[in-house]
């Protein structure tokens, strides 16, 4: 009978080429869900090249990405994963993006508006903004 420290083995630790592979694939899905066009999509990951942003779409394995690449993959997760519990039909969670906001932060445009800013920053105040209301804050 093996101890249970034997049976457990510590997991390696995933490599950059891995976490971004990973990340790539959620954020085309999810820009699939959205119903993002590519300019959108190119300027959510931080305005790569045509070429760079078409080899991360057809060869996300290939790709390791910069932190700063990463830090903007793994907000627009957390938006899409907070706009699931936030809002637990599909259909629905998919379109807020593209809705008009009365909220302050968005000024009568869309959260998407907001995300094409281009800065990290305008990632991060989308996200603030749900986590706030997850939260009953807002």
């Amino acid at each position: 009978m093996q101890h249970a420290a034997q049976a457990v083995r510590p997991q390696a630790k995933p490599s950059g080429r891995e976490i971004s592979a990973a990340g790539l694939r959620a954020f085309f899905n999810i820009a699939r869900d959205w119903g993002l066009n590519t300019d959108e999509q190119m300027i959510l990951l931080g305005a790569p090249g045509r070429s760079t942003f078409f080899k991360w779409k057809s060869a996300p394995e290939s790709a390791d990405l910069k932190r700063d690449t990463l830090e903007r993959l793994s907000y627009v997760l957390g938006i899409y994963k907070a706009l699931q519990i936030l809002l637990p039909a599909a259909d629905a969670a998919d379109a807020w993006v593209k809705k008009p906001n009365s909220a302050p932060l968005f000024g009568g445009k869309s959260a998407l508006d907001r995300m094409l800013g281009g800065n990290v920053a305008d990632l991060v105040a989308v996200r603030q903004y749900l986590d706030a209301r997850r939260g009953g804050w807002a």
